[in-house]
């Protein structure tokens, strides 16, 4: 999988609690929360996370 460089602006705290998820060992690093949370976006779009219709979303624009 080719992968792409994206420069992006995320709220200090919420990078913080990016972080602290990787020092727990959640994730192996900061890139691959991110891309994680990209993930269950992207399905919670299509309507196939949790069972959740496509109208109930768990985040919201900031």
């Amino acid at each position: 999988m080719t992968m792409e460089r994206v420069t992006l602006r995320i709220p200090k705290q919420q990078i913080e609690e990016v972080e602290q998820m990787v020092e727990t060992g959640e994730f192996p690093n900061r890139s691959e929360a991110i891309r994680s949370a990209v993930r269950e976006m992207l399905n919670e779009q299509d309507g196939e996370y949790n069972g959740r219709r496509r109208t109930e979303r768990s985040w919201a624009k900031v």
